[in-house]
């Protein structure tokens, strides 16, 4: 608990008290959004599978030509 009072100490000596709140409120925003946008990524791949399983991609398989060095 000493570690965080120091850091906040710091971080008020740095920015200065005036920045404090603008700081705070940014940080709970951000904090917010992140939150939001985990939720809605949860809930689109809920579907039952892992993510993008619904998609299925198709090709071929390429060997390659190891008898031309090249430049």
């Amino acid at each position: 608990m000493s570690e965080l009072a120091v850091i906040l100490l710091v971080v008020v000596v740095v920015l200065g008290i005036r920045k404090l709140p603008e700081l705070t409120r940014s940080a709970g925003k951000a904090a917010r959004i992140f939150k939001s946008e985990t939720g809605a990524l949860k809930e689109r791949n809920s579907g039952g599978g892992p993510a993008g399983s619904d998609r299925i991609v198709q090709g071929t398989v390429v060997e390659e030509d190891t008898r031309s060095p090249r430049t």
